[in-house]
Formats: structure tokens, C-alpha cells, sequence
């Protein structure tokens, strides 16, 4: 990723805040946090919010370890203490490098290290590219992917998920010259760029299969590694439009100071969820975890700090495998 970044920033000087996880990121970081320990009791959803009066955490304290939730957490995990959270730090505001050049942060990485306390868990994220999260969950690498995925079918048969949040995803276009369109029907002909082994790619693609059996030019996908590197390809004119989640999208054009515009609606909003292995099965105390999180507040203030409270959902829909 660094040199990469080297050339493109000759060659592109004004473009360093289109990657908006800054210059001069390292491409396997980490970040912890420590978390406090002892509280509650019972393993259902309504013991453990009474679980969380008794034991003391309200709506305006930080979140602590949940005695009704520890017991849920697999005792393999349990023993090692430490929750591996994997991510792909270039998708701001969900996951990015802070400016000391290797730190996650992000709302996935807070979320993260939130529901870790609530587990009676250390949290360490790590920085990956995106394609080596599902297959490293399934080999037992990482404990948890918290990088904006969308919690689809397909991924159900290899991972398990804990939906979190409802997200769109947009199409972005240079400001001044880019290419306006209505739907994702209109991008026959167009070249978007998209990050590997994103939702969209495989959206774009599938467009791309429609348009010429309507009789029209095929959609031109360019695949990067990394969403760092599809906003490039719109900023320098590679691609007419790059095609990220909403969040994401959204925050490409703030961040840029009018390089970028959002063009054409929202498509396909589905969950997101923080993807787990089937063995050893985590999937119950992330959920009940993140339920005590919305019932104490971290979760609103977690979606908040970073302006996402659009994407919120209610405990109900916080559902272990909910994209059918």
C-alpha cells in the first residue's frame, strides 16, 4: 500500500484527501483496547438488560463487562482473553488509518471495541484487505470482520452475521464534468469503479449482464484492492463513477471539499453485520453484546460520533443471519 500510495501521490499531488484514511498508512496495523470485567446474570435478551440495571450500567455510562453476556462468550475465545477483529482500514468513516499512520479507527472499529468490553474481551483490530476477511474467519485467523459488510445469502453459507445497521449503496462522480445519472439502469456503457469483492462489484457486474441483454453496452468494472484506490480512479478519470455504501459514498463527498457528488438514488439497501465464524459459534454473545450496547445508548453515540445515525436499527432487527 505504501508504494502505491508513493506513486499515486506524485503523480496526484492534490488527491491525498480522496483517500481519506490519509498519506502514509501501513497496511497491517492494529489498534486495542483493554475491557473492564464482571456484572449481571441470565443469557436471555431481556436478563440481560436487567442484568445491565442491577450490575449499574446506564444510558451515560461507558460500557462494561456483562456477566450474562461473558457466559456466552466460547470458552476457546474466553481463555485467550483477546477478540481479533479484522478490517479494511480504507473505507471511512466505517474503518479507516488515523493520522499516526497505522491506528483503526472508525465507527466499525468503536462498535468493535465496545462490544468486546460488554464480552469481557480485549479488542485488537488488525488492517487487512477486504478479500482475506471471510476466508481468514473460516481458517480461524480472525474472530470477527467488523468492516462494513453486508450480511447477503451467499455470505451466510460460509460465515455467520449479527446485523447491526441498514445501508444503500451510491454512486460518486467528479463535481465538475462527472457523469449525472438517475438509477443504477443508467450505467450501460459507463466505466465504475469498485472495490474487490464488495456487494457492488457483483451489483455492477450483474448491471453490467442486464445492459446487454437489453441490447446495450456492457458496464466497465474497474476492481481495486482497496477503496482508496477506486476513489482515485474517479478523481484522475479512470472511472465516471465510483459505487460505495452510502455511508461511504456520503462521506467521500465531504471529505473531498467538491471534487466529489453524489449522482443517482440509493440502491439496494439490505444489513450490515459483523461477520463471525460457524465454529467456535460467537454469533449469540455479539448479539446479545450489541443489544446491551442499544440499550445503554453506546450504540447510538458509537453511530453519532461519526454521522451515521441514519443507518441505525432497532434491537428487533438486530438479527443473527437476517438477510433472508
Amino acid at each position: 500500500m505504501l508504494s502505491r500510495r508513493g506513486w499515486l501521490s506524485a503523480a496526484l499531488p492534490a488527491l491525498c484527501a480522496v483517500a481519506v484514511v490519509g498519506c502514509g498508512s501501513s497496511s497491517s496495523s492494529s489498534s486495542s483496547s483493554a475491557a473492564s470485567s464482571s456484572a449481571a446474570t441470565s443469557s436471555s435478551s431481556s436478563a440481560v438488560a436487567s442484568s445491565m440495571s442491577s450490575s449499574g450500567t446506564g444510558a451515560s455510562s461507558a460500557p462494561g463487562a456483562v456477566a450474562a453476556v461473558e457466559k456466552l462468550v466460547p470458552p476457546s475465545i474466553r481463555a485467550k482473553g483477546t477478540l481479533t477483529v479484522a478490517a479494511d482500514a480504507s473505507y471511512a468513516p466505517d474503518e479507516f488509518i488515523a493520522p499516526d499512520g497505522h491506528t483503526v479507527i472508525g465507527m466499525d472499529a468503536d462498535l468493535s471495541k465496545a462490544l468486546g468490553a460488554v464480552m469481557g474481551l480485549k479488542v485488537n483490530v488488525v488492517n487487512v484487505t477486504f478479500d482475506e476477511i471471510i476466508p481468514g474467519l473460516a481458517a480461524g485467523k480472525y474472530d470477527m470482520g467488523a468492516s462494513s459488510f453486508s450480511d447477503t445469502p451467499a455470505r451466510e453459507k460460509v460465515v455467520n452475521f449479527v446485523d447491526y445497521a441498514h445501508v444503500g449503496e451510491s454512486f460518486y462522480t467528479k463535481a465538475n464534468g462527472g457523469k449525472t445519472i438517475g438509477s443504477i439502469a443508467d450505467i450501460c456503457g459507463l466505466t465504475v469503479s469498485v472495490e474487490s469483492t464488495t456487494t457492488e462489484q457483483a451489483d455492477a457486474t450483474t448491471q453490467s449482464k442486464k445492459c446487454t441483454q437489453e441490447g446495450k453496452p456492457p458496464v466497465k468494472v474497474l476492481v481495486f484492492p482497496n477503496q482508496n484506490l477506486a476513489n482515485l480512479a474517479v478523481a484522475d478519470g479512470r472511472a465516471q463513477l465510483g459505487f460505495a455504501d452510502t455511508p461511504v459514498a456520503s462521506y467521500q463527498v465531504q471529505k473531498t471539499h467538491g471534487l466529489f457528488k453524489l449522482t443517482g438514488a440509493p440502491y439496494a439497501t439490505g444489513p450490515y453485520g459483523l461477520a463471525l465464524p460457524k465454529k467456535p459459534d460467537l454469533a449469540p454473545a455479539v448479539q446479545a453484546a450489541l443489544k446491551v450496547l442499544a440499550a445503554n445508548g453506546t450504540y447510538a453515540r458509537i453511530l453519532a460520533k461519526w454521522g451515521l445515525q441514519g443507518i441505525a436499527i432497532p434491537a428487533s432487527q438486530m438479527k443473527i443471519n437476517g438477510a433472508g
